[in-house]
Parts: C-alpha cells; structure tokens; sequence
C-alpha cells in the first residue's frame, strides 16, 4: 500500500523511517551500489590502514632510534622508509578509490533516476494531476543529485574516517592501555552529541528537501504560465507567492546551516577536550616512567587521526541527512502502487484491425484525500455507464461541461481505471491488456497538440519511431497537409521549439494528426480541437480528420455539434450519465438534453 492511501497518522510515521532503514532500502533499490562498493570500501581499508603507520613510525624512531651515544641512523632510515611507502600506497589506494566509487555512484544513482522517471510515467493521469509538476521533477533531479553528492563525498568521508578513527584507537590500546582508556572514556560522551545533532540535523534537512520541491515547482509554473501571468496583470501577486517559496527555503536552509556550523564547532570543543586529557595524563604517566616519551609523542599524532573524523563530522553528517531526506523522497515516490498497472508479459495483445469497445456498468469516483483510486469515494463523474460500440463505427460523445464525456475517453484508453464495472476492447477487458499493445492500437489525439522540442518530423516519428523520411511525406500527402508542410521553413526539419511554441495551435494539431495517422491505430480517441484556430487550419483539420478516421473505429469528444451531425451515433452525457443514444436525426427531433444542445449551438452558429 503506497504512503498516499495511508491516513496522515501513518503517512507521518513512514516519513520518520530512520536513517539507517532509509539507507538500507535505497541500497535495495540500486543493486549496482551493492556490487560494487564491497571492493571500493576494501581499497578504502587499505587507504585507512596506511594513515597509522607514520604514528607509529614516529614512536619506534624516539624509543629506538636514539641509543647510547648517538643515533642509530640505519633504524631511522628503515622506520622512515617504511612510513614514506605507506604514505604512497596510501596515496594510491585513495586515488582509486575516489575513482571507483565515482563510477559505481553515478551508474547506481542513474539506474535510480531511471527508476524513477520511469514509475512518474507508470503513475496514473489522476496522481500525476494531483501532484505539483516541479515537485515530481525534484525527486528525479534534485533529490538524487544529492544522493549522489554523498556517496562520492560525504560517504567516503564518513567511511574513510570512521576507519581511521576505529584503527588509530586499536593502536592507541596497544601502545598505552591507560592512555587509550582516557580517550575511551569520553568516546561517549561524543556519540551522544553526535547522536543528538544526527537527530535534529535529519529533521531540518527534510524540511530543506520539501521546500526545494516547493519552490521548484513554483518556478515551473511560473515560467510556464508567463503568458498569463502577463495578460492578467498579475505580476505582483506571483512575484509574492515566489518570494514567499524561496524566503520559506531560505529559513528552513538557515536553520539546517545553524545547526551544522554548532555541531562543527562542538567537534572542535570535543577534539580540545580530548588532546588536553591525554597531554596532562600522559605527561604523568611519562614522568612516572609508565610510557615513553615515543609513546606519548605518537598518542598526540593517533589522537589528532582519532578526532578529525569528529572534526569533519559536522560537514558530513550534514550532506548525509540531506542525502537521507532525498532518498527517502525518492523512496516515497517509489512506494506508490500506480492505480493503473501494466498487466506485463502475460497481458493479452490486441488484434491488428478495427476493434469494438463495451462499457458494462461503468462508475469512476475521484478518491478522497487519503484513498486510493481503487477505494475511492468520492465525487462521481461517471455512473453506471453501459454502452457497445462496434468496429468502424464514429462515435461523438457530447454534453455539458463537466457531465463526465472526457472521463469516458480517459477510461476507454485506459489512462484511469473504473472504481465499478469494466471497459473492454475487442471483447477483451483492458485491464488484461499489454500496455504496448494498448498503446500501439489505440491512439488519444488530445483537444490542446502537445509537441515535444525537435523539429516535426521528430514529433511525427513519435507516432513510428522507424518511419522513413518518405513515410513521413507519404502521410503527409495522404492527409493533404502537404501544401501546408510546404509553407514551413524548413519543411520536416522545421523546429517546433518549447512545447511547440513555434507553431501556432492550429499547426501543432496537424502535426498530432499526422502523428496519429502514422501510428495506423485501430481505434482512434479524438478530444475535438478545432474552436481555436483560423477558418483556414480548420478546413485543413477537418480534411485531414476525414481521411484519418476512414476504416477506424472512431470515439470524438465533440465541442462542436456539426461533428455530431456527421457521426454514425451520438451519445450524450449529463451529469455522469449516459441519458441519451442515437444518431442525430432522431436526437435532434426528441425531447431531451441533446435536443436543447443542438437549438442552443444552432442559435450561437447563425450569422
């Protein structure tokens, strides 16, 4: 059960997983993390292991390099020796393994961000609508770009770090038993600030991670509707709402960043704390002839590698907590079970030719706040609906705004699911339905052309990756849209720009028409479009709709009722109701919703 069907109790608790559940469960999600950082945390031991020896190097020097009348200069040389090639070693064992988990981060942290577009993508239309566009796009962006900042940083810090710290107080018990336990003993002292800290630095972190999807999405919308904003004169209202995002990540960053710099500055109290005890005991113990003054000399060196890991704690505690918040985002996403599910392999493919559609008992309910889609309760827009429409028959769907005719078209490309009842096509259940095969046969032309950037052959081959320069003129010419392709630029490599913004409304629903008349469906869902656009686009649309729908099985959302009159069979919708089913004539004689329809459009259309 995802965390968006859970009440706000539970949903809470989900989102206080720990850290460590958090790490593990991102681990799981990224197996090529957990094929290759066994070998990175091995070159990681050896670039630890090399860090003691010139402590120790420095101690056997004092205690055995200096004899009786003189110094024994070979010993020295032997004991220098030996440091100068763990310092080499060292060297390379962290060269290599900044380079190995590089490698490893970015191929696992890709496979993640895959994962992840990929799941939005699975998500039905009604999540995807209920959630903000730029929080979406935070959890693929954002969010793992910090997860990947940690594991070549942070990560490594901590790991390298902890290491030292471990080794460095192994030699420390080997070297004095009564100094090492000085150091012990305040060891607890600094995992509980550390502890302390982790809680509340995983906290403000979290917070600074929800506030960026905020105001990213924010951004995205403003940017996006800038047309709007500037027809509406409301420039001042959303600079305020912008304002208000960034001042509210701002604060919530401000308060991470307090946090981070005390805990720098406890680290750097601690680390006093604990050279000062071991220099007045070993001082005593050194006097009392306990240890040695080797011994003593090297514990300053073993401790200094003891506490930087404290030292630099604060800085990568800090990255550790914000990377946690974004993984566990990213998880978030993740859990979410899509309320429309690809019934995969053992799905069932479509027949290549014209195909019937069946709504039995057909009742979709928008989910309440906390629901699943499948449990929904809410809102009705469609109820009880029950219709067969057979192959090659042109079907227009009319009503009222808001009487459930687009709902009807998302349920029958099964871009939602029905709460009751089920749709079929070729008498086939869509539900059983391979989505490649749904896909492939049955094509929505939405009511507003949606062209990605690239050039319209580009946009046109998303409809038949592998089509041919020629294929693309010969659809273009069966449509007759070639004289219109003619007055382009630069024909089939015009650009289309952002969102089509180069074209206008009309064109870039010629270049979605031609996009689906090369994908050759076999049932087409059309959401009429041709209210905005000149006379002209319009005729060439219409001529273009024509030859398009020919042989097919044929459902319009129609917004105007001259193509009504040109369908086979009307059927009409009022509030979530199919109250009527006909062809025209006999709709436009009776009493009843299209009737008032059809007067209403007739008088708005005379001149």
């Amino acid at each position: 059960m995802s965390s968006r069907s859970l009440p706000l109790q539970e949903t809470e608790v989900q989102d206080r997983m720990g850290a460590a559940a958090t790490i593990r469960r991102g681990l799981s999600l990224s197996p090529e993390l957990r094929r290759g950082l066994p070998g990175t945390l091995a070159i990681a031991v050896v670039a630890t292991a090399g860090r003691v020896i010139v402590p120790v190097a420095v101690q056997q020097i004092i205690d055995g390099g200096f004899v009786e009348g003189g110094v024994d200069m070979g010993f020295v040389a032997q004991m220098t020796l030996l440091a100068f090639v763990a310092v080499l070693i060292t060297a390379a064992a962290t060269g290599w393994m900044h380079l190995r988990l590089a490698r490893v981060a970015e191929t696992a942290l890709s496979g993640l961000r895959i994962r992840a577009f990929r799941h939005i993508h699975d998500l039905s239309m009604l999540h995807q609508a209920s959630e903000q566009r730029g929080v979406l796009v935070a959890r693929v962006t954002s969010d793992v770009d910090q997860i990947s900042r940690f594991m070549q940083w942070a990560g490594l810090m901590l790991i390298i770090n902890g290491g030292q710290a471990f080794l460095a107080l192994a030699v420390m018990l080997v070297l004095s038993v009564p100094l090492g336990l000085v150091v012990i003993a305040l060891v607890p002292l600094i995992v509980l600030m550390i502890k302390w800290f982790q809680t509340r630095l995983e906290t403000a972190y979290l917070k600074v991670r929800e506030r960026v999807g905020h105001m990213l999405a924010l951004i995205a919308e403003t940017v996006v509707g800038a047309p709007v904003i500037r027809a509406y004169g409301i420039e001042t209202r959303t600079r305020e709402r912008l304002d208000e995002a960034i001042e509210s990540h701002r604060l919530a960053a401000v308060r991470a960043g307090s946090f981070s710099a005390t805990f720098s500055g406890a680290g750097e109290l601690s680390s006093s704390v604990v050279v000062a005890a071991v220099l007045v005991v070993g001082t005593i113990l050194a006097v009392n002839g306990s240890v040695s003054i080797g011994t003593v000399v090297a514990f300053l060196f073993l401790v200094q590698l003891f506490i930087q890991p404290v030292q630099v704690m604060g800085e990568a505690v800090n990255e550790a907590q914000t990377a946690v918040a974004g993984w566990r985002r990213v998880i978030d996403i993740l859990d979410i079970a899509p309320d429309v599910a690809d019934p995969g392999p053992d799905g069932v493919e479509l027949p290549h030719e014209p195909v019937g559609v069946k709504f039995d008992g057909v009742t979709f309910r928008y989910p309440r706040p906390g629901e699943t889609a499948a449990a929904a309760s809410g809102f009705a827009a469609l109820r009880d609906v029950s219709v067969d429409i057979p192959a090659r028959q042109r079907v227009a769907v009319v009503g009222e705004t808001g009487s459930g005719k687009t709902t009807f078209a998302k349920l029958l490309t099964r871009l939602m699911d029905p709460s009751e009842g089920s749709v079929a096509i070729a008498d086939t259940d869509v539900r059983t339905i391979r989505f490649d095969s749904l896909r492939d046969r049955v094509v929505m032309v939405p009511q507003e052309g949606i062209l990605f950037r690239g050039t319209i052959a580009d946009n046109v081959r998303m409809g038949h990756p592998d089509a041919s320069k020629r294929d693309l003129m010969a659809t273009f010419e069966r449509l007759g849209l070639e004289d219109w392709l003619n007055e382009m630029p630069a024909g089939l490599e015009t650009p289309v720009g952002e969102r089509g913004s180069a074209l206008s409304v009309g064109e870039r629903q010629l270049v979605t028409l031609v996009r689906a008349s090369i994908a050759d469906p076999d049932l087409l869902v059309l959401d009429e479009a041709t209210s905005a656009v000149d006379p002209a686009t319009e005729v060439r649309i219409n001529r273009a709709l024509n030859t398009l729908t020919s042989g097919r099985t044929v459902v319009t959302i129609a917004h105007r009722l001259s193509t009504a009159e040109a369908a086979d069979r009307v059927l009409v919708f009022d509030n979530g109701e199919l109250v009527q089913d006909g062809p025209h004539t006999e709709l436009a004689t009776e009493s009843g919703v299209y009737e008032r329809l059809y007067r209403s459009w007739q008088r708005g259309t005379v001149v």
